[in-house]
């Protein structure tokens, strides 16, 4: 069962491109051709630099394509923490580099005639219960230069305690600005990179040697150097597009535990919500709770849509974007936008190749993959490593899985099969397909998402569907 497509993937497809056709030499290979790789690869080919981008499946295939396509600066309840833990010298770094991104994507889009929806709307952060918190941050954020400010009133349809309100922010359609972008750039499809070792790039197709090589793959699939598995986790969020609904002018998020997000787009309202780490939805249902909340919050609509999106979260909730590792001077990453990949895209693409060039912008700072901040950090590394050791584990610490025959039709699990644990999905007509339930990247025991009929990681975020074949990294080959 192939996952639920978005509102952008039923509305937008960019051009099919070829397989690389064998051995080739550039001087920069940017891995990954979702919305971070294809602008880095603009940025470096308008500098006059040989780039070529190298995509394991199709462009926008992956997290481009299902995210709800918010360009703002304001990124949930970010700026007074940032504030605490980074300081506001570096706390403006953030706030300057995500403003300045909104505005490149009006001018890029502007200047190139790009027909893509774009429009520009305000973002509202907002809370039912308390809006103290809000009035800190709105004021936070306009301390580092932000046209920000607390409201009361909102045009939501239910009442809020109070919402801070980010003003000359945008939306657009993704896919359509993707295509657009990607068109005059050497890019090739079905090519998945399988090593990387100095400038080599071995391939499924062949072999590229490049002077540069970015890593644009939503998680970085190289573990030594960099350490990214121990750095970030992976989260799943849904969406539901409604037809017949109340339709915002402005983009608002909840901040609220259980606080929803919407937007306008393509003549539908997108609610979404229900954010939970990647492996960890067993129950399923996040589909179907969705629906009861907004049929809480919301007169008559109908489903027209639903989609699941998968995020990079780092430790301190800023991104990944600069030089891989102190080892690998002539390797770039960038990963971990949380659920920001719209303006974080744009930032990587001016700090990347800011950097090849050898004159960053001044506030790439903030975004060294190489920092570390112990206020903000230390936790979650904790965290992280409890997770993977919590996973890797697993299988020697539960008991052997019931037998086959008791998973109901149409679901999935661990079982006992010939004396061994097996991931088994049983389909409408009772047949049924095994996999061996151990994620190749590092061993992790994998988990059955009913709610997108796949394998999932909790140690890494790495996804299977339900014949095994990988669909998102940082594995990066099939189950057997």
């Amino acid at each position: 069962m192939r996952e639920h497509a978005s509102i952008w993937q039923r509305t937008a497809e960019p051009a099919a491109r070829e397989a690389l056709p064998g051995d080739l030499e550039a001087e920069v290979a940017v891995i990954g051709a979702g919305l971070a790789g294809v602008l880095i690869a603009d940025r470096l080919k308008r500098m006059g630099l040989c780039t070529v981008v190298l995509e394991a499946a199709r462009i926008g295939s992956g997290q481009t394509g299902r995210t709800t396509a918010k360009i703002t600066a304001q990124h949930g309840m970010i700026y007074d923490a940032l504030i605490r833990n980074f300081g506001e010298a570096k706390a403006a770094q953030y706030a300057r580099a995500n403003a300045w991104a909104v505005q490149a994507y009006a001018r890029m889009i502007r200047e190139r005639g790009i027909d893509c929806g774009f429009r520009g709307a305000s973002a509202y952060l907002y809370s039912t219960v308390d809006g103290a918190p809000l009035r800190r941050e709105a004021e936070a954020a306009r301390r580092l230069g932000l046209d920000a400010d607390f409201v009361v009133g909102t045009e939501l349809p239910f009442p809020v305690a109070g919402a801070a309100r980010l003003s000359h922010q945008a939306c657009f359609h993704p896919l359509k600005f993707l295509e657009a972008v990607s068109r005059e750039l050497e890019i090739y499809e079905s090519t998945r990179v399988l090593a990387v070792e100095g400038g080599a790039l071995r391939t499924d197709r062949g072999t590229v040697r490049a002077g540069k090589v970015v890593f644009a793959t939503h998680f970085p699939f190289i573990n030594v150097p960099g350490w990214y598995f121990m750095r970030m986790h992976q989260e799943r969020g849904y969406v539901l597009g409604l037809e017949s609904a109340w339709l915002p002018e402005g983009m608002y998020l909840g901040t609220d535990a259980d606080g929803l997000s919407f937007r306008t787009a393509e003549g539908l309202l997108l609610i979404g919500g229900g954010a939970h780490r990647t492996g960890e939805n067993s129950a399923g249902g996040w589909y179907d709770g969705l629906c009861a909340r907004a049929k809480e919050l919301l007169n008559d609509f109908r489903e027209a849509v639903r989609w699941s999106a998968q995020d990079c979260v780092t430790l301190d909730g800023v991104p990944y974007i600069g030089r891989f590792s102190a080892s690998t001077p002539d390797w770039y990453v960038a990963t971990g936008f949380g659920k920001w990949g719209m303006t974080g895209a744009m930032v990587a693409a001016e700090v990347i190749a800011g950097l090849i060039a050898g004159e960053p912008p001044e506030w790439a700072e903030v975004f060294s993959p190489e920092r570390f901040h112990l206020a903000a950090s230390a936790r979650n590394l904790a965290t992280e490593a409890a997770q993977s050791v919590k996973g890797l584990t697993r299988g020697a610490l539960l008991p052997p899985g019931a037998p086959a025959e008791d998973l109901p039709i149409g679901h999935g699990g661990v079982v006992e099969a010939q004396g061994r644990k097996r991931g088994v999905c049983r389909d409408a007509d009772g047949s049924r397909c095994a996999v061996r339930p151990r994620c190749p990247h590092m061993g992790c025991q994998l988990e059955w998402n009913p709610d997108e009929q796949s394998w999932d990681c909790p140690c890494h975020g790495s996804r299977f569907d339900r014949d095994g074949r990988c669909i998102d990294n940082p594995a990066q080959s099939d189950l057997d």
